[in-house]
């Protein structure tokens, strides 16, 4: 494997060891250079009192979507998201839905990161545009991040 390719196994395995992905089944798939992309399996667990996914369900993957897109580029350093613009777009009741993250622009201190929320038809639930700072914690002092 490519030292690229070695990267984005270790973010998929520290996504998988944060201990708040246990609250949610979902799985990352760092699907390339400012690239990752989530699955969520949407359940009643997750339902606001009106019968539909929660606001935070739709946060949360966005976020992490594009987080993991914009820290493809960062091999160092954990990047910390600075902020967050949310677009809710469609309720989504049952069913599994996918976020798709992509970086937009920057490389050094902060990145810059787009998402989309599909469900499984492909229409689009929501979306959102994150900006994330380099912080200064080092990836490899992470216990989830091995290559």
């Amino acid at each position: 494997m490519s030292g690229a390719e070695l990267h984005y196994r270790a973010l998929e395995r520290l996504y998988d060891s944060a201990p708040i992905n246990r609250l949610f089944a979902s799985n990352l798939a760092v699907t390339g250079e400012g690239a990752a992309q989530i699955t969520f399996d949407v359940t009643e667990e997750v339902f606001h009192a009106a019968g539909a996914a929660h606001g935070t369900i739709y946060f949360k993957m966005l976020d992490d979507a594009a987080f993991y897109a914009a820290n493809t580029l960062a091999t160092d350093r954990f990047l910390l998201t600075t902020s967050f613009n949310l677009h809710f777009t469609k309720p989504v009741k049952l069913g599994r839905v996918t976020a798709t993250g992509k970086w937009v622009s920057g490389r050094k201190r902060v990145f810059v990161a787009e998402s989309r929320l599909v469900d499984e038809e492909g229409e689009e639930i929501g979306r959102g545009t994150g900006t994330f700072m380099r912080s200064r914690i080092p990836l490899s002092g992470l216990p989830g991040y091995r290559i």
